[in-house]
């Protein structure tokens, strides 16, 4: 008689990847970091960051100087300037700290020194606002009469901004934590020399970790992406299905950075300094919580090669421009031949005991 053809369910592929998905939800810490932290992180930073009106700087006028009290007289009731007196020590010290922008010493009525750090930005704006402030109010007079419009759009906010990276992050961290401390701890106790022992394949062990990563993809992203949106507002005007295709790639890339990873360790040690040395550089030049622009144009072509870059681009240009699949194409195009490449060296490298 045939042997009854196996169903699915019954494959050895089905069977470890059943196996990976459980011992997943049988460790909280990683249920916390994989779903909880990435929304409690969006929802710090969203509060920090919302959307309010400007606050004042907070600037010192040196009580010692001649022309104290009538400088601090002068920016009483702008909005823009909240202005206390101090003396020098307590003032440098302030400025030292951060606790002010800006320190002001009016040695006469029509002589000011402004001391301040020109490498912080909340420095220069309160050195402009202060002059401004302190110029009209001694008598002069703007020659263009000009009006203003202020406009706050969803997409431009900084909430926005770090959404998409943070779920880029949260890819790289579950793809190259999760898989590479399951296969290495696995090496280390020894599992994989007896596994390797049966009939079962050794591709369909690998594969398995891979699919129970990409199980788990619609809820780790989902979560993240339902979270801003429904707390902050965070737009979603690209199509669901690009953006799922980003996040697939990205995931199956960074799956196979983090079997690269895991195929020669021995110790966990030895796993967690090479993942950080993977992942450290992507979390500072790829834009997680600024744009990756901001470095210098000589190392941009390393910086724009980079996965998590590639992932975060694309990521942003469907959630908040709404770029078609074919604009994140070049982006998709990177990811994939990480994809490609790491899973073609890992397999060829790796030991199984």
């Amino acid at each position: 008689m045939a042997e009854r053809p196996r169903r699915w369910a019954e494959r050895p592929l089905a069977r470890l990847v059943q196996v990976r998905i459980l011992e997943f939800l049988r460790e909280p810490e990683a249920i916390f970091w994989t779903f909880l932290f990435p929304v409690l992180m969006t929802a710090g930073l969203g509060i920090a960051f919302r959307s309010r009106p400007e606050s004042p700087s907070k600037i010192a006028v040196l009580a010692a100087a001649p022309a104290a009290a009538e400088t601090v007289k002068r920016l009483e009731g702008n909005p823009l300037v909240a202005a206390a007196l101090m003396d020098d020590s307590a003032a440098a010290r302030a400025l030292r700290t951060g606790k002010i922008a800006l320190v002001v010493v009016p040695r006469t009525d029509d002589n000011l020194e402004y001391r301040f750090d020109d490498t912080r930005p909340d420095g220069a704006a309160a050195r402009r606002i202060v002059d401004d402030a302190l110029q009209r109010r001694a008598g002069r007079a703007d020659p263009i009469l000009v009006s203003e419009t202020r406009i706050q759009e969803r997409g431009s906010r900084y909430i926005d901004f770090v959404v998409p990276g943070l779920l880029g992050m949260n890819l790289l961290g579950s793809g190259i934590w999760g898989i590479g401390f399951s296969v290495v701890d696995a090496r280390r106790k020894r599992l994989l020399k007896r596994l390797v022992a049966t009939p079962m394949p050794k591709a369909a062990y690998l594969a398995s970790f891979i699919i129970s990563r990409l199980a788990l993809l619609v809820l780790e992203a989902g979560l993240l992406i339902a979270f801003g949106m429904l707390a902050f507002g965070v737009p979603m005007r690209g199509s669901v299905g690009t953006l799922l295709l980003v996040c697939l790639l990205g995931s199956l890339a960074f799956g196979g950075l983090g079997l690269l990873v895991a195929a020669r360790p021995r110790t966990i040690e030895g796993a967690s300094g090479l993942m950080n040395l993977a992942m450290v550089p992507m979390w500072v030049f790829s834009g997680v919580f600024f744009s990756s622009t901001r470095f210098p144009q000589v190392i941009q072509p390393f910086v724009q090669a980079l996965p998590l870059t590639a992932v975060n681009d694309a990521l942003r240009a469907t959630m908040l421009e709404g770029a078609t699949l074919a604009q994140v194409t070049p982006e998709l195009a990177i990811v994939a031949a990480w994809m490609v490449g790491t899973f073609a060296i890992a397999l060829r490298i790796f030991r199984w005991q």
